[in-house]
């Protein structure tokens, strides 16, 4: 099974960032310009947290906040479940489908080095698994 890092070299390790001083209305602003599910909380270059569509759900609309006066450092997660480059894709799987999670930031040297969504993930394994299968049947046909 293959590692994060071939993930990353695929897609590339562009990632959209806020600053946890920015309104939750500024962060939502982003999301639908960028059209993705989750934004790294950085803070003078350094890592702090994540905001996804789930904190938004959760913790403005459903506590009745308003988002164009809440911080995203007052709802952010501050301690995301996070990876490395050299974590293989099936343990990403594993934390995904455990911690009902879509999206693990990747984290080298205490740097944002990238991040993987569910769908990274799983298009990775497909595209692994297709792999096999047309090697095996070339395999068994006699074809090179």
């Amino acid at each position: 099974m293959g590692k994060v890092r071939s993930i990353l070299q695929l897609k590339g390790n562009a990632v959209f960032t806020i600053s946890p001083s920015h309104t939750v209305y500024d962060a939502l602003e982003l999301l639908v310009e960028k059209n993705i599910g989750a934004l790294m909380v950085v803070d003078n270059e350094r890592f702090v947290g994540i905001f996804t569509e789930r904190d938004y759900a959760r913790k403005v609309i459903l506590k009745g906040r308003s988002s164009k006066e809440t911080l995203i450092g007052e709802i952010m997660t501050s301690t995301p479940v996070s990876v490395t480059i050299d974590d293989s894709i099936e343990h990403c799987m594993k934390l995904m489908t455990n911690k009902f999670i879509r999206h693990l930031p990747v984290v080298e040297n205490d740097k944002l080095a990238g991040l993987i969504s569910i769908g990274d993930v799983v298009k990775y394994i497909i595209d692994e698994q297709k792999f096999i299968i047309e090697n095996l049947e070339h395999y068994i046909s006699g074809q090179k």
